[in-house]
């Protein structure tokens, strides 16, 4: 794990590289592996904004710690429930047992599912906000971006959009955190391609939806759990998954075919060097 990085005076990335799963979610290849992201705010009141994947960090906790001082930690926003961000919630839970669980109606119901809990749960609703002291937390349900609990957590003070797994990619951090410390296109722009169609991608009428939901905030930083953080140029990737969602047709030419004797794929082979 990297140190902790600041995203702002009182946000900090806490992440975990991943180069040891061959398949995401038992699927998709990721030979670049994936990081997981996790947030947390330090303010009068204490936020860790999801969580990591159980066993991806030895250090989770020993960061947290550094940061807080001993303080405990008031909330743990959940935006997303897939076990790669909800994995070490039990462990938060039991290092601080007085935290407020925040999430929607649909994520308790999961929630009860893996935890109970339900003695720590904090549910909000479409535009709700939580004041952390400087930091004001408003909350953005975006249902089947990608499971039906999903939601966006927006700071209002620093402009900061957690996004959950929305505008996420493949690949590691590598020593670059944020998109202007890094090769996006060379690489990223691939990779979160690539995220988006397995994962995101049936879904699009739903971003679309997400979209409209955002309209008009000012977005300054976009704080996924998966790839790299956008502080730069934020227009690129909204752009993309704009474009992606509606699915715009890009330059090229994708050939189907199946062959049982060869002869078909021969044809492929001949219409593709026509082309």
């Amino acid at each position: 794990m990297h140190s902790t990085v600041k995203v702002t005076d009182k946000i900090y990335w806490l992440g975990a590289n991943d180069r040891r799963t061959n398949l995401f979610e038992n699927m998709w290849p990721i030979p670049q592996g994936v990081s997981y992201n996790s947030y947390l705010i330090v303010d009068e009141k204490i936020a860790l904004v999801d969580t990591l994947e159980y066993g991806s960090s030895d250090d989770y906790l020993d960061k947290i710690e550094d940061l807080i001082d001993g303080k405990p930690i008031d909330y743990l926003i959940i935006n997303h429930m897939e076990p790669d961000h909800s994995g070490a919630i039990k462990t938060i839970v039991e290092k601080y047992p007085d935290i407020k669980l925040v999430g929607n109606l649909k994520t308790f119901k999961i929630v009860d599912a893996y935890f109970g809990l339900k003695d720590m749960q904090y549910m909000v609703e479409d535009g709700d906000e939580i004041s952390l002291g400087h930091h004001i937390l408003k909350f953005i349900m975006t249902p089947w971006v990608h499971w039906p609990e999903t939601m966006m957590t927006y700071d209002l003070t620093e402009k900061v959009l957690f996004s959950g797994d929305a505008f996420g990619s493949f690949g590691t951090l590598d020593g670059g955190i944020f998109d202007d410390e890094i090769e996006f296109e060379e690489y990223y722009e691939a990779e979160m391609r690539r995220y988006f169609s397995n994962i995101v991608g049936k879904y699009s009428n739903m971003v679309q939806k997400a979209f409209k939901k955002l309209e008009g905030i000012d977005i300054k930083y976009i704080c996924a759990t998966h790839g790299p953080i956008w502080r730069t140029d934020i227009n690129k990737v909204l752009s993309l998954y704009d474009k992606w969602s509606k699915f715009e047709a890009e330059d090229g030419v994708v050939i189907i075919y199946g062959s049982m004797y060869g002869n078909t794929a021969k044809l492929a082979d001949n219409i593709a060097r026509k082309l």
